[in-house]
């Protein structure tokens, strides 16, 4: 399933609706590659024109939702930990990892997989 959200508004998109980018096929190859642990995890291609970013969402129990945000340009893969309300610094969102560009979608895949499982979001 895919999500897409503007304006504050979450959208499911299916099908022939859904965006056609080049980020967005982008992850859904990623998504297609990831292990059945990550896709018990409630895994979700999103379009956020909000905050200006496609990515893989994960819901995960431990810490709320993960986000896997796709590269523009030349900038790396970030995995980060989103915020349903601001911390006390006033923070929505904490950068966990960045991953380089030079990996194919099988091996973000996993590395992401891992990361996730090794630091205790997925269980």
């Amino acid at each position: 399933m895919e999500l897409t959200i503007t304006d504050g508004i979450v959208r499911g998109v299916r099908g022939s609706d859904a965006p056609m980018t080049e980020l967005a096929i982008r992850a859904r190859t990623i998504a297609n590659f990831l292990p059945l642990l990550c896709a018990r995890a409630g895994v979700k291609v999103v379009h956020n024109a909000d905050r200006n970013y496609t990515g893989i969402r994960f819901e995960t129990k431990a810490v709320g939702p993960v986000v896997l945000e796709m590269p523009t340009g030349e900038e790396p893969y970030r995995l980060v930990q989103e915020f349903i309300d601001p911390d006390k610094l006033g923070r929505t969102e904490v950068e966990l990892r960045r991953f380089p560009q030079i990996y194919k979608p099988h091996g973000i895949a996993l590395i992401t997989a891992e990361f996730l499982r090794a630091s205790g979001f997925l269980k």
